[in-house]
């Protein structure tokens, strides 16, 4: 007889949107983050510095990474599996990579900047990546508990 180890079925949620590249947009994308972090198996907590980081990204992608006629757009995934909130956001300028404000020599009593160091604190990793063709993409990921059985997974 031979025993077998149950296996966890990976559930992996994904929410994305394409926005407008104002602060209108970037107000509507922290709006529906939050919207869709409820629906999830996300704890408050959680949902919070989700909400800020997006908030951020989002800003930025609107100010720092417009390009006229271009969308920024939402990423959001959930790996249940693995406890991972990621939050991605892409733009259409990929020549303007962000860095943290002690690395660029910015100071810190000046309107910008601040938001990468927000996200910094509050997520666990971040980073950006290219996006082909000229776009980047800023990411941050948070460590998130899974609040009780996955619903949405099949299993209880």
């Amino acid at each position: 007889m031979s025993a077998t180890t149950p296996q966890l079925t990976a559930t992996v949620h994904t929410f994305t949107q394409l926005l407008s590249s104002t602060l209108r947009g970037a107000r509507l994308a922290r709006l529906l983050a939050a919207e869709q972090l409820r629906a999830w198996p996300v704890p408050p907590s959680a949902t919070e510095r989700a909400e800020q980081i997006v908030a951020e990204l989002a800003a930025n992608a609107a100010l720092h990474g417009r390009v006229n006629g271009r969308d920024f757009r939402l990423t959001v995934t959930l790996d249940t599996t693995a406890g991972v909130l990621r939050i991605a956001v892409t733009d259409a300028r990929g020549e303007r990579i962000p860095s943290p404000p002690a690395e660029c020599g910015t100071p810190l009593d000046t309107e910008s900047g601040r938001g990468l160091l927000l996200v910094i604190a509050l997520a666990d990793r971040w980073g950006v990546e290219p996006y082909p063709p000229g776009g980047k993409t800023v990411w941050a990921e948070c460590a998130c508990e899974i609040l009780g059985p996955d619903p949405h997974s099949g299993r209880s």
